[in-house]
């Protein structure tokens, strides 16, 4: 109780505060902008815009810390800076800050209009395709039964309505089949974002709730086509509905095809290829809004192609997570508050003071939220889901939000609705959205984890915080050797389990020791080290649930070794593999190894190939021995240690190297952490259904108890995780350098 009365002190003070910000500048600016008088102004644009984001901050700070979602706090500052409170207290202002001229109003609505598809471009990046396959048919039957019950209802709804608040009594159905929509269709930029506000979006609940939006968003652009046609030509054009329909059907096939493809090209194209700053961000949204005008051509709303662009984006194998943070900010920051100001700018509470329009809006909203619950509900139970997720799944349906302002001012402008019918249909959106969050977190708090689900979630939960999930983009430097191959090998494994794109470098093209480089033909490169991961992709791939085909591109060298990687490097790449026939120096690595790895500013995986990887390496078996220490590098090779193991029967053995008094028993503290350290990299391990064996050794020489191990369990490949000490040549410290001159079986270094 102590910390509800906290928290909620805690977002007074932030509301009082908010209101006292906002009141200061409406003062500030309030007899400048009077002066402006009915025109369009500079000044009173600026004016709306800061107004909405430092109201939307301030109030969603406070919705935040009693426990709702922020984008409310943004639909309460338009509510309040609107003709409901604002307007009618100081209406000579509110309408100074906020316009009717068409003009004025032209200007804000369209960043509001912008600001949507930026919402849904972000919300589709973040939908896992994969999952919304496996919750496929809930969605289907959610979104048909949600949106057919509450359009029956509304429109029977409409047939009983007073002639007093039809614009035209002898045009009920058109009424009646707007009231229907209207009833019936979900808000997804409301749902989406409430979802993922609640830190809801990953479970499979979340992505049923947003994915029957999605379909049910589609179907209601679809019925407005149809009323749209009613309205206009007094009967339903069959030719416009079924453009829209089988246009739909198609934008989505191919997007889901060939687009995936094309979007891929385009984001890597540009990423490679210009060099001004930002080129990705402007590539992406240009992907964006061309998809949009698509589906405005066949006749349903831009929010599906930008939500379509999205999910494409997403799925896009480089450069997803420096996308995803450079939007992110701008769309949270600016986008997002101005677009949901807007929509409770657009109500107006004050017709609730009629004790007739009053209780109309109530049985409304009481018929609208029932028709869509039992909607909603009778879907998720035909479509497999328990009881609790079913209520859960029909309190989270229930949001309507700026979708049915829209849906609302369509119907004003074509006459099928009355002012009266428009307030209270806004009303009815604004309490739907308002009622949302806390029946879906009531819901949610109650709905039971499934086993799969939680393993999925606990998954993703480790991956959020490992290095091999993060891997983008992978860059191969190897040569036709041997070890090359080895090398290339290893790479494949890894990138195989999750598609990750790989370029390599052929560095058979270098002529002589001073990096001369030679005309290599493209047939040569061909046919070089790049067809050894192709090949061992399709072996290492699990026979279910594969990821997307790797991309392997193979790039001959243009410039000396060490310029051809810092060149090739500046395109993003998240890990550089490098293995050469010749490897080791006098003094350590090969000189060359060391230039290599001078040009590359990131993560190193060095190959050291020996024995049997050699002999044979595209077919040699893996015993790998990962030392480990509780450092996040020695982490990071057991991460890479596991991704290989998922690809190929290897064995894994985690080697902790205690000291002498810990094995001895003297220090109690130092065999906790011994025991924690190996944990978890079995928890790891686990997680994707590997095995892991462990081993503790107390010896004075850590490189000397690796090395031991290795030769008395028959292990062939040693994986550790290291650190680049400073200097030209390439160190990773006295441990490394001891294994590296001692161990007679194959090394991968996984350096920092």
């Amino acid at each position: 109780m102590t910390a509800i009365r906290t928290s909620t002190r805690r977002a007074g003070r932030s509301a009082g505060i908010g209101l006292a910000a906002i009141a200061l500048m409406l003062l500030a600016t309030g007899s400048a902008l009077a002066a402006e008088g009915g025109k369009g102004s500079e000044a009173v644009f600026i004016t709306e815009l800061v107004l909405l984001m430092v109201a939307g901050r301030l109030l969603g700070e406070g919705m935040l810390r009693i426990g709702q979602p922020a984008v409310m706090g943004q639909l309460l500052a338009g509510v309040i800076l609107g003709p409901s409170v604002f307007g009618a207290l100081w209406p000579d202002l509110q309408h100074a800050v906020f316009p009717s001229v068409q003009a004025q109003k032209s200007m804000v609505d369209a960043i509001s209009q912008f600001g949507i598809l930026l919402l849904l471009l972000l919300t589709g990046m973040e939908t896992d395709l994969k999952l919304v396959r496996k919750v496929g048919a809930a969605a289907v039957t959610v979104s048909l039964a949600g949106v057919a019950v509450p359009f029956c209802c509304g429109v029977a709804l409409g047939w009983f309505l007073p002639d007093s608040l039809l614009p035209r009594p002898d045009q009920r159905l058109l009424t009646a089949l707007f009231l229907g929509t209207a009833l019936s269709i979900s808000s997804i930029k409301i749902v989406a974002s409430i979802v993922r506000d609640m830190n809801f979006f990953r479970r499979d609940l979340g992505q049923i709730i947003v994915s029957s939006a999605i379909l049910e968003d589609t179907i209601g652009w679809t019925i407005i086509a149809i009323t749209l046609s009613l309205a206009q030509a007094g009967h339903v054009d069959l030719a416009s509905v079924a453009r829209s329909v089988i246009g739909t059907a198609i934008f989505i096939g191919f997007s889901l095809t060939a687009g995936r493809r094309i979007v891929t090209l385009l984001i890597r194209w540009a990423n490679d290829y210009f060099e001004s700053e930002f080129a990705v961000i402007t590539t992406i949204l240009v992907i964006m809004g061309g998809m949009a005008l698509v589906t405005d051509a066949i006749g349903v709303n831009t929010v599906l192609g930008a939500f379509v662009a999205g999910v494409l984006i997403g799925e896009s194998p480089i450069l997803t997570r420096h996308i995803d943070e450079q939007l992110r900010g701008l769309i949270t920051a600016f986008f997002m508050p101005v677009f949901f100001g807007l929509a409770g700018l657009s109500s107006d509470m004050t017709i609730l003071g009629n004790r007739e329009i009053l209780l109309l809006s109530l049985g409304l909203i009481a018929i609208a939220s029932v028709g869509k619950f039992a909607g909603a509900f009778l879907g998720g139970k035909l479509g497999g889901l328990r009881g609790r997720e079913a209520f859960a799944l029909g309190c989270g349906m229930n949001a309507r939000g700026s979708t049915e302002v829209i849906v609302a001012t369509i119907g004003l402008s074509m006459g099928a609705l009355s002012q009266n019918l428009f307030s209270m249909i806004v009303a009815m959106a604004i309490c739907t959205t308002m009622a949302m969050p806390p029946m879906l977190r009531f819901a949610l708090a109650r709905v039971p984890m499934r086993r799969a689900e939680r393993e999925r979630l606990e998954r993703e939960e480790v991956e959020a915080k490992g290095f091999v999930p993060k891997l983008e983009r992978l860059l191969l430097a190897v040569d036709h050797s041997p070890n090359g191959k080895f090398t290339a090998r290893l790479a494949g494994l890894v990138a195989a389990q999750r598609g990750i794109p790989m370029t390599v470098l052929p560095l058979d093209t270098v002529e002589d020791e001073k990096t001369k480089v030679a005309k290599t033909k493209d047939k040569q490169a061909d046919e070089g080290p790049a067809k050894v991961p192709a090949e061992n992709l399709k072996k290492s791939q699990p026979k279910e649930d594969r990821p997307d085909p790797v991309d392997v591109i193979v790039r001959a060298l243009d410039a000396p070794t060490d310029e051809a990687i810092a060149k090739e490097a500046e395109r993003g790449y998240d890990l550089l593999f490098v293995g050469m026939d010749t490897m080791r120096g006098r003094e350590g690595f090969h000189r060359e190894v060391d230039r290599i790895a001078a040009a590359f500013d990131g993560p190193l995986a060095i190959v050291v190939g020996a024995g049997d990887h050699l002999k044979d390496p595209e077919e040699s078996g893996l015993e790998m021995l990962v030392p480990v220490n509780g450092t996040d590098v020695s982490r990071r090779a057991a991460e890479i240690a596991v991704e290989i193991s998922r690809g190929v029967e290897a064995e894994i053995t985690a080697l902790y190297v205690a000291s002498r008094n810990a094995r001895q028993g003297s220090s109690s503290r130092a065999r906790r952490q011994q025991k924690a350290i190996l944990d978890d990299i079995k928890h790891l391990a686990d997680i994707y259904g590997r095995d892991v064996a462990t081993a503790v050794r107390a010896d004075v020489a850590p490189d000397m108890a690796v090395v031991a191990a290795a030769k008395r369990n028959g292990h062939n490949l040693i994986i550790m995780g290291v650190s680049r000490r400073p200097g030209d040549q390439l160190f990773f410290g006295d441990t490394a350098a001891g294994v590296f001159k001692d161990a007679p079986i194959s090394l991968l270094f996984v350096a920092s």
